[in-house]
């Protein structure tokens, strides 16, 4: 299969991540591109800035559309998801929704460590519109000025271990999600360290699709997420014009 993974931010430093976790846990049949928003912002964490993601991964998603079996929006916070997944008629997965899909199976009460406190309230939101605000245990997050959202992990290593082991001592976590491209394969080194399971959101966004494309249970062709019907449109970039172009 090929995976086009959408890093919808500007940083090639995290998109570099994002390619060295998706490259280590994937298929050896799975063909992965990477691609990085042109325009935006270093990370997101802000309603807005996700509102910038989202226009960049629809943008790159349809300047490639037909050459791919899946995406993959490679943000905490899956900006564009739901929008994509009307547009096109292949699996689209979220790194959160991916995520909390996945530490739903291992634990009850569930713990996300982020990057910085701005992020918490957007993060919220998104559990709850996963459906699984009920079970967040905490949102634990660093409260530092970032030097580059690329050394995230290395220069927050201590702070990041410090976090995740509150959230199980104080906050009762079944299951941490280490959340936020910036924090992708730091699971693998904390795993040892840690008395509960710890998720990637890259990691399973990767494992995710994969398994969305061998079930092929389908394209919605009624319902919410239906393909949008063609209409006029102007001023458009090219890969939006292309997905709002194609029949419904």
């Amino acid at each position: 299969m090929k995976l086009l993974i959408i890093n919808p931010n500007i940083s090639q430093s995290v998109t570099d991540l994002i390619e060295a976790e998706a490259r280590r846990v994937a298929a050896a049949d799975t063909l992965i591109e990477m691609a990085t928003a042109r325009s935006g912002v270093a990370y997101i964490e802000t309603r807005f800035e996700a509102l910038l993601g989202a226009h960049a991964a629809a943008t790159l998603a349809g300047e490639r559309v037909g050459h791919y079996d899946a995406v993959l929006i490679a943000a905490f916070g899956d900006p564009g998801l739901p929008a994509l997944k009307e547009a096109l008629e292949v699996p689209v997965v979220g790194m959160t929704e991916a995520s909390l899909m996945t530490a739903a199976q291992l634990g009850q009460r569930i713990s996300i460590i982020a990057i910085s406190r701005r992020i918490t309230a957007w993060y919220r939101e998104c559990v709850d519109q996963c459906g699984l605000l009920g079970r967040l245990a905490t949102i634990r997050h660093l409260d530092a000025a970032l030097r580059d959202p690329g050394s995230v992990q290395a220069d927050h290593a201590a702070r990041l271990l410090e976090l995740s082991r509150l959230a199980v001592e104080q906050d009762g976590a079944d299951v941490l999600i280490l959340a936020g491209a910036p924090l992708a394969g730091l699971a693998r080194t904390l795993a040892g360290q840690l008395p509960v399971p710890v998720v990637d959101g890259v990691s399973s966004g990767v494992c995710q699709a994969q398994v969305l494309v061998r079930l092929n249970a389908g394209k919605a062709l009624q319902g919410s997420f239906a393909r949008p019907p063609k209409k006029p449109h102007a001023g458009l970039a090219d890969g939006l014009a292309a997905l709002l172009q194609r029949d419904a």
